[in-house]
């Protein structure tokens, strides 16, 4: 078991590698970051993901909040904590500007900033699709590994009963 938690933890690892569930793409934010993937750019949820075995089962869980909504999509509510974050986001990306109106006015926004503007305009309650981005679970991949890895285990096995 030890050793299909190994080999598997990689895989869902390279899966934020490749911006794919293994063979299925993830799609592109409709806004253009020139940062990177989203799901990859602070590590935070990459490095949180951890395997365990327990008795006949492995479990890998994150301790990030937006995990599974990221891996399974759905939809989520703004709420007014959710619009100080982005405002806050705003101005950081902004330039750390508290006030933006006193800044040159012609100064063009960045898309980030663009982006965290147009996230905190939208109405407290208003309710935002989230795209799935699958990065673990069930996948015919999966099984092909897990079948080779047993074999494996098998053929040492044997061979270290015969010795």
């Amino acid at each position: 078991m030890e050793d299909i938690k190994v080999d598997l933890s990689s895989e869902f690892d390279e899966n934020f590698r490749r911006k794919a569930f293994f063979n299925e793409r993830w799609k592109k934010n409709k806004i253009h970051n020139s940062k990177g993937s989203q799901m990859i750019r602070s590590g935070r949820l990459r490095n949180s993901i951890k395997g365990k075995v327990k008795g006949n089962q492995i479990r890998w869980r994150s301790n990030v909040a937006y995990a599974k909504i990221l891996n399974e999509g759905g939809e989520i509510v703004v709420t007014k904590k959710m619009k100080s974050f982005f405002w806050a986001m705003y101005y950081k990306a902004n330039g750390g500007a508290v006030n933006a109106k006193y800044k040159n006015r012609r100064q063009r926004l960045t898309r980030e900033a663009e982006k965290w503007k147009a996230l905190a305009l939208q109405p407290l309650g208003k309710v935002v699709k989230v795209e799935k981005r699958q990065f673990i679970g069930e996948h015919s991949s999966i099984i092909r590994r897990i079948d080779n890895i047993v074999k494996r285990n098998i053929a040492e096995y044997s061979k270290s009963i015969v010795k």
